[in-house]
């Protein structure tokens, strides 16, 4: 059969019978396959992949029945988690369009992504071990949380349920915290970006004294643009420090190793936030309480003493206490009564015994029995014995009742 000849109008485009060039049919393709072939993921195992010195990176994606050229241009490159390699299967986002100077048509990737699970795991460890190369997660750069922030920034969905969870915690337990939300979207294409765009934007912010950035749960494809160099970049970045709550307790992102804190959920890292406030406002109801029970305890005396300082109430005390003393004025009265007449008796008994005793020693005694005292008149010294004596010595003599003068005429021994 003989092809159609160009002069043939019946088999020739509207373009004033002539025949269209080899760029111009190419342009047109380009056109068509642009317009009626939107953005789209597409899965495939890498194949030919080229890290070109201009910085794009050149491969195939490839399935068992055909194959696509993909080209990833160097500033889609940056935000890329990963490091492609040959017979890794991957999910990729672009357009297809044509390459007019080669005459055929390609895959402009804008975002990159491993396509299974084991492919998720090995991207992750890649990237990971590169970033803690680089000294991203060295525990020495890791900040403290400030204990009582005033404003708390948070990066996340604005419709998600990390959102309402952190809003409701942060309600309960420091009411005084404000929250700024910065939205973005938080899986799915551009997620990635829109996160590392709003850590930065939350720096820029001034008040904002710590940082929240994550999500809920979800699967490991949902999770991953935390896993995105350029979110764990941002938070490195970051002037403030960040909390990462991404997912479950089990869930752990790139995110979660670069950020100063990593809490298990969203709501762990409101409480975390919270968790001094929550002290001190404990502090502060112990230390009120204690402050009531003292001021009333110190009120409660003062009372007291206002009620004895009453002047009706002195009178009865001042009263009662002057019939106190009088009483007890008797009570020593009769004492001390009891007390004298007891003395007196003893020392009346006591003068008599001595006195008796005084009475049976005293030389009165002996002169009521016809003795006398003889002594000498001039100096009433006692005379004992008769040698002492000479006649004419003159002598007084004391009797029981009575005394007399007498002259010795003579002296004997008997």
């Amino acid at each position: 059969m003989r092809p159609p000849s160009p002069a043939d109008p019946a088999d020739s485009l509207d373009l004033g019978g002539r025949p269209l060039t080899v760029s111009e049919i190419t342009a047109m393709v380009k056109a068509t396959l642009e317009a009626s072939l939107p953005m789209c993921w597409i899965v495939g195992e890498v194949s030919g992949y080229t890290h070109h010195a201009s910085g794009h990176r050149y491969f195939t994606l490839k399935d068992e029945g055909s194959q696509l050229s993909a080209v990833i241009f160097k500033w889609q490159a940056r935000s890329l988690a990963f490091e492609p390699e040959a017979g890794m299967q991957v999910m990729a986002y672009g357009h297809i369009t044509v390459y007019e100077r080669g005459g055929r048509y390609q895959l402009l990737v804008s975002q990159l992504q491993p396509a299974g699970v084991g492919e998720l795991a090995a991207a992750f460890e890649r990237l990971k071990n590169r970033l803690e190369a680089e000294g991203l997660f060295a525990p020495e750069r890791k900040r403290p949380l400030p204990p009582y922030p005033r404003t708390v920034g948070i990066v996340t969905s604005p419709t998600g349920a990390a959102i309402r969870d952190v809003i409701q915690i942060l309600r309960r337990r420091a009411p005084g915290v404000q929250l700024v939300l910065r939205p973005a979207r938080v899986q799915g294409p551009g997620a990635a970006e829109e996160i590392a765009a709003g850590i930065a934007d939350l720096n820029r912010l001034p008040g904002v004294d710590i940082l929240i950035v994550g999500r809920g749960g979800g699967s490991p494809e949902d999770l991953w643009p935390f896993n995105e160099e350029i979110v764990a970049r941002a938070i490195y970045r970051s002037a403030r420090p960040v909390i990462s709550a991404v997912g479950h307790e089990v869930d752990y992102t790139i995110a979660d190793y670069v950020a100063d804190y990593r809490a298990p959920t969203p709501s762990a890292a409101a409480e975390i936030v919270a968790q001094e406030h929550g002290q001190l406002r404990r502090h502060v109801v112990e230390h009120r309480r204690r402050l009531r029970y003292a001021l009333g305890t110190l009120l409660g005396r003062h009372e007291q003493r206002l009620r004895d300082l009453d002047p009706e109430r002195l009178g009865r005390r001042l009263c009662d206490r002057l019939d106190q003393l009088s009483l007890r004025v008797d009570e020593r009265t009769r004492d001390l009564t009891r007390s004298l007449d007891w003395d007196l008796r003893s020392r009346l008994q006591a003068f008599r015994q001595a006195a008796g005793r005084l009475a049976a020693l005293s030389p009165l005694g002996q002169l009521a029995r016809g003795y006398c005292v003889c002594e000498r008149p001039e100096d009433g010294l006692l005379v004992r014995r008769a040698g002492d004596l000479k006649p004419g010595d003159r002598l007084r003599l004391r009797f029981h009742q009575g005394s007399a003068t007498t002259v010795v005429e003579e002296t004997g021994d008997a």
